[in-house]
């Protein structure tokens, strides 16, 4: 039952983002609860996590340094021109950057178990992503948009420690001393995460219910741009990298697929809840987006002739 409530995650997207429209003073009462849901999403990353993950990167970097590279070097690019060509306002470019500039999103790792990917290398991406964009993620904010609005580097890093940092190595931790009892509770660990991220989406389109009809338009065009540009670019650098089929479609997805709950909390916390926008829209789509990829890679990747064209690509790779 519960692995089925997770595949339908784009749709209770949906549903939850219509019912916060029309009926959002519930959600946008908890707009405090922003950042202890995401931190506890990042909680129960952690406890997925094992000495397992670090030993794979540290015997095979190559694909997750490629993967993080074109993570933190494509997608804040991508924002801010699409923001540009779009001509989308100060705080919705905020929060396009902001976007950009996060790590990979957890949702990631389920598409492309969906997907039929290469999962080791996409938990991977996540958790180097996640510890890379503690630094990352305020520098990039600071370089992109120090023109055009006062970003405070240091209070950024210092929330994204908070909110990601102590919370993933707590889970990491804890499941390193704690892992039999961990397992006990790992099978519902996704479809709480869902839970919580449906939540915070609620939250978000609540708070920006009086701005989504005169801002939406465009600012879906730039996210979904966003989005599927960041696929395409995943993949195909990370051919050109020299990477096999298979670990280039895990790049693409999670190259492609941000972690925008914590875009939206950083947004509120530091900028408007319109800054907040982008991400909500992103968590949206990405889901959406994801989740027709994976059907689609999923069935090639059964068929014979697929498999032996992968198998061959690898060689010649």
């Amino acid at each position: 039952m519960l692995p089925v409530f997770n595949k339908l995650f784009p749709l209770w997207a949906i549903l939850v983002s219509l019912i916060a429209f029309f009926f959002s003073a519930p959600f946008s009462s908890l707009a405090s609860a922003i950042v202890p849901l995401l931190a506890l999403v990042m909680f129960m990353m952690g406890l997925t996590l094992n000495k397992d993950d670090v030993l794979r990167i540290a015997r095979d970097p190559k694909p997750v340094l490629i993967g993080v590279l074109l993570q933190f070097v494509l997608m804040p690019m991508l924002a801010l021109t699409l923001a540009n060509m779009l001509q989308l306002s100060n705080q919705l470019t905020v929060g396009m950057v902001l976007v950009g500039s996060c790590a990979g999103g957890t949702a990631s790792n389920v598409i492309c178990y969906l997907a039929k990917g290469d999962v080791a290398l996409s938990i991977s991406m996540t958790m180097t992503s996640t510890l890379v964009g503690v630094i990352a993620t305020p520098l990039l904010c600071t370089f992109y948009l120090s023109e055009t609005i006062s970003v405070d580097t240091w209070s950024m890093l210092i929330s994204i420690l908070q909110m990601v940092f102590v919370p993933v190595l707590s889970g990491f931790a804890i499941n390193y001393w704690f892992a039999t009892k961990v397992l006990k509770v790992e099978a519902l660990l996704p479809t709480a995460s869902v839970v919580i991220i449906l939540l915070i989406i609620g939250i978000v389109v609540a708070l920006n219910s009086d701005q989504i009809l005169e801002v939406g338009l465009f600012t879906l065009i730039a996210v979904v741009l966003h989005n599927l540009l960041g696929l395409v670019g995943g993949f195909y650098l990370s051919r050109l990298f020299g990477l096999n089929l298979k670990q280039s479609q895990t790049i693409a997805i999670e190259v492609g697929m941000q972690n925008s709950g914590l875009g939206v909390a950083l947004a509120l916390q530091f900028f408007s809840a319109t800054a907040a926008l982008p991400g909500a829209l992103f968590s949206v789509w990405h889901n959406i987006s994801g989740s027709i990829l994976a059907s689609v890679w999923g069935r090639k990747r059964n068929s014979l002739e697929y498999l032996l064209r992968d198998e061959e690509l690898s060689k010649i790779n």
